[in-house]
């Protein structure tokens, strides 16, 4: 099972996503991806992918997540001892995301978003300062990211296995090159 958390400000329909969801039923495994529209608040967005770890419990369990959905991701990588490919991940965000308290649009809807200065509070309380067992993550950097530092992220996940793309962007507009390599990390035992 690969459940799959989406950024801020992003939803299911996010170009990574629809590429997951696609590339799983292209092979016959679409009941085996979960992508959910997380909510604007991080509590509820943890407790929501929390309940879907729980209701797939039995299955092996592999978290991707993408910038914010990647710290969410290694919270709940740690909390529940599985798997996660982070890409992109936000480390910091309680303090990288201070500065959009207030009301936007979704990036793939005209759907309100609204991020609250209780948001930035909720955060800490799921920050991971250290990992736990390196050997459980794959992290995808890259250093083109006009987003977020990939220094800060590759310092995070120290011992980790790490793929650090040279360019690119945040988005990782490349993605399907390396969606064999996510996938092998995913099935690998």
């Amino acid at each position: 099972m690969i459940l799959y958390l989406h950024g801020f400000r992003s939803s299911p329909s996010s170009f990574k996503a629809r590429l997951l969801a696609q590339h799983f039923a292209a092979i016959g495994r679409a009941d085996e991806f979960i992508c959910p529209q997380l909510p604007a608040s991080p509590a509820h967005a943890i407790a929501l992918a929390q309940q879907l770890i729980d209701q797939y419990r039995g299955d092996r369990l592999v978290l991707i997540g993408s910038s914010l959905g990647g710290y969410y991701a290694t919270y709940l990588a740690e909390k529940n001892h599985c798997k996660a490919v982070l890409v992109n991940p936000a480390v910091k965000p309680p303090r990288d995301l201070e500065k959009y308290v207030g009301v936007t649009t979704a990036f793939h809807s005209d759907e309100p978003f609204e991020f609250k200065h209780a948001y930035v509070d909720e955060l800490k309380q799921f920050v991971v300062d250290r990992i736990s067992q390196p050997e459980r993550y794959f992290l995808i950097a890259a250093t083109g990211d006009e987003v977020l530092d990939w220094r800060e992220m590759v310092a995070h996940y120290p011992m980790a296995r790490q793929l650090v793309i040279q360019g690119s962007d945040h988005g990782v507009s490349e993605f399907a090159d390396y969606l064999e390599t996510v996938m092998a990390f995913c099935d690998a035992e």
